[in-house]
């Protein structure tokens, strides 16, 4: 019979080696969904893996992984924060959203003002935006300990409210001849933050470029980084050596909201255009698959940002040529953090056969 038994300690080769192999065997379960759904499954892996990276229209596509990676990487660094401390702020959409409004709502309260104050000032209000609504979960936990998981994630579903009665009414182009949404801010100079359309660069790629080493540091050279690190792996320790759980929930929750509220902002101001009721997309749960996926480390996620942000624009390019529907794309990379959670088990445990009492 064989059993699992926990390992001395955690295995390194299994902490490397098991996002590669989710990766293998979501493609594998991924191509067996996509036969059973009629269509020829080395050809539905090859359309999303391979065609946007070296196929016919791999020009195009190349710019579309850069912006779709930045705002996964940008949430995903300050999720991991949090995951490391062991503070799981699921709520990252709700606070992408608020970052978006705020963003969107100060550079349209200077329209058609243009300065190069504009876009510094709704950066900070992004920024505040998404610190603010990761406060009220952190302070909830700080003050009556409340579940940060429940009321995040329960957060999103008023974030996602706020944004579609705002896009029916505060923010709704007075021009827009009744439509919901607001101005289209690419369009508005002071507001945009492309840097290159053409080549998929904006602000927000460089954010999260400066997000990755920022967090690298923190982590790696900082007493900050070493307090998260000791809080997630031993919190008994953590508190023996006068690390202040509080003080880390707070922290830790804020720049997860910080950069959670820049993500939107970005986007908002770039790729996005303009706030709508379906503005977001998901981008804050598909972090927490992208945080994970990079072994919470900041060079992991950059590279897990930009397999995730391959399967976007893959995957829209499978719908469009071969008719999959948008539900199994999601199904596929849902699969990727179902693979990944089951060969975790393998870094802390390891199969050992148990001899059967007679």
């Amino acid at each position: 019979m064989i059993q699992l038994e926990k390992r001395p300690q955690a295995s390194a080769i299994w902490t490397y080696i098991a996002p590669l192999l989710a990766v293998i065997l979501t493609m594998i379960a991924g191509g067996i969904l996509f036969a059973f759904l009629g269509n020829d499954p080395f050809e539905a892996i090859r359309t999303i893996f391979w065609d946007p990276l070296f196929g016919e229209f791999a020009s195009f596509h190349r710019p579309q992984i850069l912006i779709k990676a930045a705002p996964l990487v940008l949430i995903a660094i300050g999720l991991s924060l949090g995951f490391r401390a062991g503070i799981w702020n699921i709520g990252a959409e709700g606070q992408y959203i608020m970052g978006a409004i705020c963003g969107a709502a100060v550079g349209l309260a200077f329209y058609p003002t243009e300065s190069v104050f504009i876009l510094p000032l709704m950066v900070i209000a992004g920024a505040l935006g998404g610190w603010a609504w990761a406060m009220i979960p952190a302070l909830l936990r700080v003050k009556f300990q409340t579940n940060e998981i429940l009321v995040s994630l329960m957060l999103v579903y008023v974030a996602e409210q706020l944004l579609a009665s705002v896009s029916l009414s505060l923010l709704r182009n007075p021009d827009g001849h009744g439509f919901p949404g607001s101005r289209n801010l690419a369009q508005y100079e002071s507001a945009t933050s492309w840097i290159d359309k053409s080549a998929g660069m904006h602000w927000g790629v460089v954010a999260a470029l400066i997000a990755v080493v920022f967090s690298y540091v923190i982590l790696s050279r900082h007493m900050l980084g070493f307090n998260i690190r000791l809080t997630g792996e031993s919190p008994r320790a953590a508190a023996f050596s006068g690390v202040n759980p509080t003080r880390m929930i707070v922290i830790c929750m804020g720049l997860s909201g910080v950069l959670a509220g820049l993500a939107g902002m970005f986007e908002v101001s770039g790729p996005g255009a303009q706030i709508s009721i379906d503005f977001n997309v998901g981008y804050g749960f598909t972090a927490i698959i992208v945080a994970f996926l990079g072994r919470l480390h900041p060079i992991g996620i950059l590279m897990a940002g930009g397999v995730m942000a391959l399967t976007y624009v893959g995957g829209g390019n499978a719908q469009a040529q071969l008719q999959l529907p948008a539900a199994a794309i999601q199904l596929f990379q849902g699969m990727l953090l179902f693979f990944l959670l089951a060969l975790d088990v393998m870094t802390n445990y390891r199969p050992v056969r148990k001899k059967e009492a007679l």
